[in-house]
C-alpha cells in the first residue's frame, strides 16, 4: 500500500482527494496535512509517504517553501511532489512543470488525478 499526504490548507479539498483515491482504489493509505508545519510535524514523526500532494497558494508558508524545506533535507528530497494547485499562471506553472514530478490544476478529476499518481509513482 501507498502513503500519500495531502498538504492543503482547506479541509474540504484534503477530504475530496483522501475520499476520492481511497474509494477507487485500495492501493493508497491518504493522510492530510492543513499546513507546511504539520506537514514538516507529521515528516518528523516517520509518517514518510511514497508521494506528497501540495498546494501552493496557502498561507503562513505556501506550497513552493514547503517544496524548498523537503529538497534541502537528505531524508524527504527523494519523495516525488505533485503540486495540485488552482495557480495557473505562465511562471508557476512552467517553474512547477520543471520542478516537481507533476503539476496539475485545481479542480481536477479524482479519477484523471488516481492516473497521473500511478504515473509518478512508476516511474520511482
Amino acid at each position: 500500500m501507498k502513503k500519500i499526504m495531502i498538504v492543503d490548507d482547506k479541509p474540504d479539498s484534503i477530504f475530496s482527494i483522501k475520499y476520492g483515491l481511497e474509494d477507487f482504489s485500495e492501493e493508497y493509505n491518504v493522510i492530510g496535512a492543513g499546513s507546511g508545519r504539520e506537514c514538516f510535524d507529521l515528516l518528523k514523526n516517520d509518517q514518510m509517504p511514497d508521494l506528497i500532494i501540495l498546494d501552493i497558494m496557502m498561507p503562513e508558508m505556501n506550497g513552493w517553501d514547503v517544496f524548498t524545506k523537503l529538497k534541502e533535507n537528505p531524508e524527504w528530497r527523494k519523495i516525488p511532489v505533485v503540486f495540485l494547485t488552482a495557480k495557473t499562471d505562465p511562471y508557476s506553472k512552467g517553474f512547477g512543470k520543471m520542478a516537481s514530478a507533476d503539476y496539475i490544476e485545481k479542480p481536477c478529476d479524482i479519477k484523471n488525478l488516481e492516473k497521473r499518481i500511478d504515473k509518478v509513482l512508476k516511474k520511482q
